[in-house]
């Protein structure tokens, strides 16, 4: 293997670190352990700063314009492409959470790609947007949470203004 194959596999090693251990933080603190939590939270974000820079010496990070070009490829991808398929062999095999999952975010890469696609259209402008993520199915809306997620049905108070 070559060393890009290599900073390939830690980058996917470590990006997948950090949202478990992120989804491992969540867990403990529920269950009351926060110093746990909290050193979960503090390994995700080194697996952070790992990925950061593996993907930095991939040449991964380009200018805004060609970033957002590249992350609207990935998300027509994945709506058009990836996860139809997961959804049908979750179908065959019976499989109703790993559907729900398929599914909700598959409509919402849709979203996505279209949120990107309107930034590229207005890259320069800086009009001042926020967006609302839901806590259920990651539904990503514009400018105010609404009062129940189109995708999931969670209510308002479920969306997490990102700032």
């Amino acid at each position: 293997m070559s060393t890009m194959d290599n900073l390939k596999e830690a980058f996917a090693g470590e990006s997948q670190a950090n949202r478990k251990y992120l989804a491992f933080a969540k867990k403990a603190e529920e269950e009351g352990y926060l110093q746990v939590a909290r050193l979960f939270r503090a390994a995700a974000y080194a697996e952070t700063v790992h990925a950061h820079n593996h993907l930095k010496f991939m040449n991964g990070i380009k200018n805004t314009e060609k970033n957002l070009k590249e992350a609207i490829e990935g998300e027509v991808e994945e709506f058009k492409e990836m996860y139809p398929g997961f959804i049908e062999v979750a179908k065959e095999e019976d499989e109703k959470g790993a559907l729900w999952s398929f599914d909700v975010a598959n409509q919402v890469e849709e979203i996505h790609a279209g949120l990107y696609q309107e930034a590229l259209e207005n890259l320069g402008k800086n009009v001042e947007t926020f967006y609302y993520v839901c806590n259920f199915c990651g539904n990503t809306i514009k400018k105010e949470a609404p009062e129940i997620c189109s995708i999931c049905g969670a209510p308002k108070n479920e969306f997490k203004k990102i700032e």
